[in-house]
């Protein structure tokens, strides 16, 4: 299926297509949404870093363990 995109996703789904890394526009797209949901989530992480928002491990464990009652 071909797509109409804008001329900078466009460029994006040509390069990935010509490295042969993808077969189709849909996989390309595909990964470029999924790319884009990925730093998103790392954007998002940071963000709690920095404004404290954060759980150590160990308390995450014990809590998950406790709530799901693993030994």
């Amino acid at each position: 299926m071909s797509y109409q995109f804008p001329p900078d996703l466009d460029e994006q789904i040509k390069q990935r297509m010509a490295s042969g890394q993808y077969s189709s526009e849909d996989d390309a797209l595909r990964a470029l949404r999924w790319q884009d949901a990925e730093v998103e989530a790392i954007r998002e992480g940071i963000e709690d870093l920095e404004a404290g928002r954060i759980t150590p491990l160990r308390e995450f464990d014990r809590e998950f363990r406790k709530r799901k009652q693993i030994a």
